[in-house]
């Protein structure tokens, strides 16, 4: 179990059933990416079994500014921002406390 202090990241992204190998290929780049930052403490991409169009992402960060880091990075810009988001038809994100 994290420490209280860690704050763990939930995104449930949403795309086309036909889009889902490409997000999947992003989602595990970014993942590599993600976990070479100091303060990501965990990165998961789970895809759902019962909606084929369903990704989930379960990430954990040190504290706020690993998660403004984060969001930040080139890294993320890139693959988040400029090449992910266009290609969901929605998009949650929930942050959590331990």
């Amino acid at each position: 179990m994290s420490a209280p202090d860690h704050i763990v990241v939930i995104a449930r992204w949403q795309t086309d059933e036909a889009r889902v190998a490409e997000v999947l290929e992003l989602a595990t780049a970014l993942r590599q990416q993600s976990l070479a930052e100091p303060g990501c403490l965990g990165y998961e991409v789970f895809r759902s079994t019962e909606n084929p169009g369903a990704i989930l992402l379960l990430e954990r960060y040190r504290d706020n500014a690993a998660i403004d880091a984060h969001r930040h990075s080139a890294h993320y810009r890139e693959l988040v921002v400029d090449r992910i988001v266009p290609l969901l038809s929605s998009r949650q994100v929930e942050l959590l406390r331990a």
